[in-house]
């Protein structure tokens, strides 16, 4: 039995923070599945975001109501989702009908996630956007089950620095 059985944890932050790095990392070494949020956009938010205008609440919701699902249908094995979770309301959405779950918000400066968005190729978040996502950014506090680890650590110390403070 893995002490993460039953666990959902929701990868957040900012588009170019690494989510789907971590999440797969972390599904490989926890030996439980991970979704991409970006694989469940409707076409018409990946549309909306490629053509540079960035999505709001409605645009997010059946989004957030799906991964919400994804999480319900892990609880009893457990499973990691990346998604944005920028603001409290989508936070509390996520975890409806969860009894445990994790936040692993992974932050970083606006110039650094700039830097990495600007040198990523096939993706259909364009660097232009990141303005709207941090100015839409509600920091997650204690009272919301959160882990807050720097992405200016590499893939391995930022896993380390999750297991540290998940133990």
């Amino acid at each position: 039995m893995n002490k993460f059985d039953g666990v959902i944890f929701y990868i957040m932050g900012v588009s170019g923070t690494g989510k789907s790095t971590i999440g797969k990392l972390l599904s490989k070494e926890w030996g439980i599945p991970f979704y991409d949020g970006d694989d469940f956009h409707p076409q018409a938010n990946i549309a909306k975001m490629a053509a540079g205008h960035p999505l709001n609440d409605e645009d997010r919701h059946d989004w957030l109501i799906k991964l919400n699902s994804i999480g319900q249908e892990n609880s009893n094995k457990g499973a990691l989702i990346a998604c944005s979770a920028l603001k409290k309301k989508y936070r509390t959405l996520l975890t409806t009908n969860l009894k445990r779950h994790y936040f692993i918000f992974l932050e970083g400066s606006f110039d650094l996630i700039h830097n990495r968005l600007n040198s990523r190729e096939d993706h259909f978040m364009p660097a232009d956007l990141l303005k709207s996502q941090f100015d839409s950014l509600e920091i997650p506090d204690a009272t919301e089950n959160v882990i807050t680890v720097s992405i200016h650590l590499n893939p391995e110390e930022i896993i380390s620095e999750i297991k540290k403070q998940l133990n």
